[in-house]
């Protein structure tokens, strides 16, 4: 696990200096985004029992992704990343794991980064397994969403030209189609998502009008 963790730990801080070369200087508050991402989760979970709903558990590990991104930032304070990984691996097994639902562990984790301004790996495993998840589940959403982050990047995310619908869809939708398709066991899995991205992504939108995302 520790691997793992160093692998998606390394990967995070190619795509954050892709974004700002001297990210971890910036002092950029990960925590906000952290927890507004868990509002986006319950919103695709659902919240509103004055009308019929039906959890979207797709867009919800999605959203935990996204959350994982953030958290894995939050760590980032100037150590190696083997020690990074290696402090994430005792805080795991150490830890005391509740079980609840996943608007609870959603809430507890926002609540917890809000308040002390920390990533809890704990609380963060608590809605992974909330969310019937595991770590291997985890390894390849994340790998899948990091790979969509850079294609977003190299398409014009920041200028304001990438679009991010493709015929009417998000372009997380189309990661999740594409995840089914492929073998995340192999070694060029993100190459090979990379590519498939690529291709759905010109043969979506080149009849497209491009507007800005």
């Amino acid at each position: 696990m520790q691997n793992s963790f160093e692998t998606m730990l390394s990967m995070q801080n190619r795509m954050n200096t892709k974004v700002h070369p001297d990210w971890i200087d910036q002092h950029f508050e990960w925590y906000r985004a952290l927890w507004l991402e868990c509002g986006e989760l319950i919103d695709h979970y659902g919240y509103k029992w004055w009308k019929k709903q039906n959890a979207d558990m797709e867009q919800v590990r999605l959203e935990i992704v996204d959350i994982w991104h953030f958290g894995m930032s939050m760590l980032f304070d100037g150590r190696e990343i083997a020690e990074i990984a290696a402090d994430m691996t005792k805080e795991l097994e150490s830890a005391e794991i509740v079980q609840c639902d996943v608007l609870s562990a959603t809430e507890a984790l926002a609540a917890d980064v809000l308040s002390n301004r920390r990533f809890s790996i704990a609380l963060f495993w608590s809605l992974l397994q909330a969310a019937e998840m595991d770590f291997s589940d985890l390894y390849e959403a994340y790998v899948g969403k990091n790979v969509l982050n850079f294609f977003r990047q190299d398409n014009g995310y920041q200028k304001g030209t990438y679009i991010k619908q493709w015929q009417g869809r998000e372009d997380n939708e189309h990661l999740i189609d594409v995840l089914k398709e492929l073998d995340s066991t192999k070694d060029n899995f993100a190459s090979d998502l990379y590519q498939a991205l690529e291709q759905r992504y010109q043969a979506l939108t080149q009849e497209e009008v491009p507007q800005p995302a």
